[in-house]
């Protein structure tokens, strides 16, 4: 940006330097300037410009009617002059209407605190039927999202059960689920 700003400021002052002379020495000049432009085109292949070069280059030649700019004597061709234009618009229009927050927006905390408390007052339930009850009460989630806040730990009460030692302690009680219970009496 900072080359963009010197060449501009360069180019004001050469157009400051144009004012005072006449047209026939601005014609030589010109005449000048193409024949060097001449002779470095044959010495070079394929000119490798910044992009600063080309940003100032597309600025000032876009508006020129392209078979105005097709006659002009340029290190490059027209159409190359219109699609860094045209290229710089496009990058400049895609920054600007780019999110500013790119991403899923964040959960709303009313509907994790929901689903935690859908969670501890229904062990045996998964993200799926979380996310169907949610759906019925007209909130509208992804399954993802039920189960990344459902897979919080819940505290469940301990119980001292001094028969089964092993790795099966409270500590690894508190975070597993409980399993689902079911309602039939037990043989």
């Amino acid at each position: 940006m900072l080359r963009l700003s010197y060449l501009a400021l360069t180019n004001v002052f050469a157009f400051v330097r144009l004012l005072p002379m006449s047209d026939v020495d601005k014609d030589v000049e010109i005449l000048a300037l193409r024949h060097q432009l001449a002779v470095l085109q044959r010495q070079i292949d394929k000119p490798c410009l910044a992009a600063s070069d080309r940003a100032f280059l597309a600025a000032v030649l876009h508006r020129l009617p392209r078979p105005t700019l097709r006659q002009l004597h340029l290190i490059v061709s027209a159409d190359t002059v219109l699609r860094w234009h045209r290229d710089f618009l496009r990058h400049r229009h895609a920054k600007a209407s780019r999110p500013k927050r790119p991403g899923r927006p964040p959960t709303v905390r009313s509907i994790k605190t929901l689903v935690l408390r859908l969670t501890r007052e229904n062990p045996s339930w998964g993200y799926r039927r979380i996310h169907g009850e949610l759906a019925a009460l007209g909130i509208k989630v992804a399954p993802s999202t039920s189960g990344k806040s459902s897979r919080t730990p819940v505290s469940i009460p301990c119980q001292a059960d001094s028969a089964r030692p092993g790795p099966r302690s409270c500590a690894a009680k508190h975070t597993r689920s409980l399993p689902p219970t079911s309602s039939k009496p037990g043989p």
